[in-house]
């Protein structure tokens, strides 16, 4: 504002001065710039900026598990838009796979059982409550082998498949006793078995499949021998079969082997089985098992426990003639030494195959061969019935597509894809540099929210995972990572897995719908971090405000002169059918 005494007490400015305020401005455009890529390599600014902002970030935020009753005040002039809960019966509503929709689909091939995603005018713009009750599971390992009966109230599995071992139902708990339908006697006993043909105990298998994985006890046995089992199964009659193994702490998505390829790079897995999945290995001319190849690893290993293995015991509990469970197991075989597969064990109910190295050893003239260029462009492709070639080698010894380190070595070496210049953009160099950067982040992470490295989060979610840099700073018994590649970015999910990481492809909507999906999946009271762009931090936030989360922008971690930020928020605890909360400002 001027005047009366300005023009008076006006002075012209020296050329000295003129130039100290130029360098002062090329100064700090320069460290602007530098700061914008996150790095902040050693600079004394920074740090000291950083050490500023570390104390008393969150004052507001609080991490504990609370499950108070609240009632919950709606505002009398909310800020935005506001989200109303969803009717009580959609607790366990899942977008793509709901009943109604998917009978409307063929059932060949199981396509009525594939995701089929509602159109705009049928998706639920609300908050799905998570069922009366609800409260935080178990902390692992316990939870592995006890859910509360409010988190996932169905009892159907409990008498379905009582004489399994299953589950079984416990006042307000249900128990998971590590039972399944080959082995009753435990998963431990039958992994123990597996373990004596396969070299799980010295961690050359880290990666594993699951086709048809029931509440996925497998996967979750696995995990105390540092194996890491991406289990699946569809949503058929037996209801929540994959919820159970997501409140016992194990990986696992609703998912089939139908007529779309798996949502799984090529040479995947160490390791895939199939426990009574009922999957027919021999039709279509023997895609499922094609498909099968495709994710597993040179030198990995294939599992078939059930029909048709060991048919002449059970030829008559399972109705069926010693010719046809013969013929069929013997197309199983010839399918599997097309595919340059050796079965190297049988003996009760399981049947064990190993897929050799590359393809200079194979014994028969292999399948016909899939044209398809890229073996990881599968989102949404129709499967064929073909083999997908494998990179070619110089030798007989040589593995193809390159040798893994055995686990924990593999987290951190130079996955063969980027070693061999295969991720465009990415090198030795910058993958190491990416690992640098995502301890640097977890460091930052865990000293705002103690919690973060606990039993208290052990599902997590990684929805734009990169080169998996996030999930293998915070590699853990206590937690396991889900690394999501959205359709529209650089395709790493290959690198993540040669990691010994899991993870899956998804695609991505409109903000909004990607907002109110992370609120169905998350549970009560968890959290979310996200990190971008201040503007990208806005829109965020402010449709987050309508949204029962409880929310905190802070600085990057190298200060606030940094373009990116950081936006904590922490999803209040409020169920179906009541006005539960732990906030008193909704």
């Amino acid at each position: 504002m001027g005047n009366k005494h300005n023009s008076a007490g006006f002075k012209t400015r020296s050329p000295l001065s003129i130039f100290i305020v130029i360098c002062l401005c090329c100064f700090f455009y320069i460290l602007g710039a530098w700061q914008k890529s996150g790095f902040g390599k050693g600079d004394g600014i920074a740090v000291q900026m950083s050490k500023q902002t570390d104390c008393q970030i969150f004052p507001d935020l609080n991490f504990e598990t609370h499950h108070n009753d609240v009632e919950i005040i709606e505002p009398s002039k909310p800020k935005a838009k506001v989200f109303k809960p969803c009717d009580v019966k959609y607790t366990d509503y899942t977008p793509c796979q709901e009943q109604d929709r998917a009978m409307k689909f063929p059932r060949e091939n199981m396509i009525y059982r594939e995701r089929h995603c509602p159109p705009e005018e049928e998706k639920l713009h609300c908050l799905i409550p998570a069922p009366k009750g609800y409260t935080t599971p178990f902390p692992w390992p316990k939870g592995r082998d006890y859910v509360h009966y409010a988190n996932v109230p169905h009892k159907s599995l409990t008498v379905e498949k009582a004489v399994q071992n299953w589950v079984q139902f416990q006042g307000d708990v249900f128990k998971f006793p590590g039972g399944g339908t080959m082995f009753p006697q435990g998963a431990d006993a039958y992994i123990d078995e597996l373990a004596s043909v396969i070299p799980i105990a010295d961690g050359s298998v880290r990666t594993a499949l699951d086709t048809g994985c029931g509440v996925a006890s497998w996967g979750a046995y696995l995990m105390k021998r540092n194996v890491l089992a991406m289990s699946f199964a569809p949503r058929d009659n037996h209801e929540a079969q994959v919820q159970f193994a997501l409140e016992r702490g194990v990986p696992a998505v609703i998912g089939v082997l139908g007529s779309i390829h798996l949502p799984y790079p090529s040479r995947a897995f160490d390791m895939a089985q199939c426990s009574r999945c009922l999957i027919p290995w021999a039709a279509n001319d023997g895609m499922f098992l094609m498909e099968v190849d495709r994710v597993l690893r040179p030198g990995g290993y294939w599992i078939l426990s059930g029909p048709p293995i060991n048919w002449k015991t059970y030829y008559q509990t399972w109705k069926r003639s010693k010719a046809d469970l013969q013929a069929e197991q013997r197309r199983i075989e010839e399918l599997a030494e097309s595919l340059c597969w050796e079965k190297k064990y049988e003996k009760g109910d399981i049947a064990i195959f190993r897929k050799k190295a590359n393809n200079k050893n194979c014994r028969r003239k292999s399948a016909s061969i899939c044209e398809s260029k890229d073996a990881d462009d599968v989102w949404y492709k129709e499967m064929e019935a073909c083999k997908t070639p494998l990179p070619e080698v110089n030798s007989a010894n040589e593995v193809a597509g390159g040798e893994l380190k055995k686990f924990p070595e593999r987290l951190f070496a130079i996955p063969p894809r980027v070693a061999k210049g295969l991720v465009e953009g990415v090198t030795a160099e910058s993958f190491q540099e990416d690992n640098k950067l995502w301890k640097k982040h977890i460091n930052a992470y865990k000293r705002n929210n103690k919690l973060i490295g606990t039993t208290r989060y052990r599902n997590i979610m990684d929805m734009n995972a990169g080169l998996g840099g996030f999930a293998a700073a915070l590699e853990s018994p206590k937690s396991w990572v889900m690394n999501v590649v959205p359709t529209i970015a650089k395709n790493t999910l290959g690198v993540i897995y040669e990691r010994g990481l899991v993870g899956i492809y998804h695609d991505c909507c409109n903000l909004e719908d990607i907002l109110l999906e992370m609120d169905r999946i998350l549970r009560p009271e968890g959290i979310v971090i996200f990190r971008d762009e201040v503007d990208v931090m806005n829109k965020v936030k402010k449709i987050a405000g309508g949204m029962r989360w409880d929310t905190k922008m802070m600085d990057h971690e190298d200060g606030p002169l940094v373009p990116e930020k950081i936006l904590v928020v922490v999803k209040q605890y409020w169920v179906g059918g009541t006005g539960n909360s732990t906030s008193s400002d909704q």
